[in-house]
């Protein structure tokens, strides 16, 4: 399998992870949704507190599915990152760091663009967990086929694709709720990598907040607008 991958950019595994575990995955993240909606409303939590969750904003503020629901670094999302870990390399043959996990409560309507990620997001997996099949679809030509390749994975299938490298995409969602879960790696042998061990954060199940390079980029945002009005 890991020849496949070397040669087109991506490999299917089926049942990477247990109709169980995807299971009890599904039904965290609709919960989650719930409790961050609930304490939202009853101002328990500031709008700004990302720890149980955010809805996308629009895509010219960073955001790729606007409004829809969505979890960086959640702990269990982080712990499966590391649990699937072997077999992504013994799927790619390389070794990995693990960068970061990230969940999205698709809703019916939903769109996700035609895109390429970030460099942590060298191997890319996503996992459905449960709701209604959305099939995913890569393009593994660099642009020369606008179709692209469809994957409708069942709960726990894993498609491992080259997240920095192929753009992906889904059509519109016709059905009610779709859970995916999307973790993201670096090959070991890539410049830099090491500075991208868990997205530049301590230790994993932290907020994108805790990435050293967004931190400074958030400080030098601030200190140049206090300057700009003083």
């Amino acid at each position: 399998m890991k020849n496949n991958f070397k040669k087109n950019n991506y490999v299917l595994v089926k049942k990477a992870v247990s109709k169980e575990i995807a299971t009890f995955l599904y039904n965290y993240f609709i919960i989650k949704q719930k409790v961050y909606d609930l304490a939202l409303k009853e101002r328990y939590i500031s709008p700004f507190e990302k720890m149980l969750g955010v809805y996308e904003g629009s895509v010219d503020r960073g955001g790729q599915v606007p409004g829809t629901y969505a979890n960086y670094g959640d702990i269990a999302g982080d712990t499966l990152l590391l649990k699937t870990q072997k077999t992504v390399e013994e799927q790619t043959g390389l070794k990995l760091y693990p960068n970061y996990s990230y969940e999205r409560n698709y809703k019916k309507g939903d769109k996700l663009v035609r895109h390429i990620d970030r460099n942590t997001c060298e191997v890319s997996t996503t996992i459905f967990l449960g709701g209604d099949q959305w099939p995913i679809h890569l393009d593994p030509t660099k642009g020369r086929n606008k179709k692209g390749v469809s994957f409708n994975l069942k709960p726990g299938d894993m498609l491992i694709y080259k997240g920095s490298a192929l753009e992906h995409w889904r059509e519109p969602f016709e059905g009610n709720d779709c859970v995916q879960i999307f973790l993201h790696y670096s090959n070991i042998k890539t410049k830099k990598a090491k500075e991208d061990l868990y997205d530049g954060r301590p230790c994993l199940g932290l907020p994108s907040w805790f990435n050293k390079k967004w931190q400074k980029e958030i400080i030098n945002d601030k200190l140049g607008r206090i300057k700009k009005y003083t």
